[in-house]
């Protein structure tokens, strides 16, 4: 006999007994009682223990999941401030990259700058040798054509003697052998 049945049985002894004259109570076989409360001691250890059992099962699992659930939620803390790190490294490392982009850009354009500057310096100086150059030739030139209308007009050359330099044959002449001259009186 299981404890349900038991518990049917101590219910229908209830219905059956006699009830007490003017009162609610009933008059049952004490006798009946006992045995299906003996009976129902003898099975109840069991029924209990199981229920304990599954009572400390349900808790075990209860503290298990809040454990389980306790260190599901650190690990999400731990990874969101991980994350939220990470992005504020990344912040930062744009930010110093585009800091050192424009020192780069600045730092181009001051260096293009003075590149032109020298090279516009060098070309003005390049440009006044030329002009100077361009003034000598043209003094050469001016002269040479000079000279030459003069030896237009100056009679043919006749060679030169033995030992005779320009200087002896024309006084006039530009063109002096120097070293003669250092031996002259």
């Amino acid at each position: 006999m299981d404890v349900e049945s038991a518990i049917q049985q101590l219910e229908q002894l209830i219905a059956e007994g006699r009830p007490v004259p003017l009162s609610s109570s009933v008059m049952v076989n004490r006798a009946e009682v006992e045995a299906v409360l003996t009976d129902m001691r003898t099975r109840l250890p069991d029924e209990l223990r199981q229920s304990r059992w599954v009572i400390k099962e349900r808790d075990d699992l209860l503290a298990q999941a809040a454990r389980e659930s306790e260190q599901l939620m650190a690990d999400t803390r731990v990874e969101r401030e991980r994350m939220l790190s990470e992005t504020e490294v990344v912040r930062a490392a744009n930010r110093e990259a585009e800091r050192i982009l424009t020192d780069a850009r600045e730092h181009a354009r001051v260096l293009r700058l003075e590149a032109e500057d020298y090279v516009d310096g060098k070309l003005a100086n390049f440009e006044i040798v030329l002009q100077k150059t361009l003034a000598a030739v043209e003094k050469g030139r001016e002269r040479l054509r000079g000279r030459l209308a003069t030896d237009d007009l100056a009679p043919p050359e006749q060679p030169p003697a033995a030992g005779q330099t320009a200087a002896d044959r024309d006084p006039s002449s530009q063109f002096y052998d120097y070293e003669q001259l250092d031996q002259r009186p």
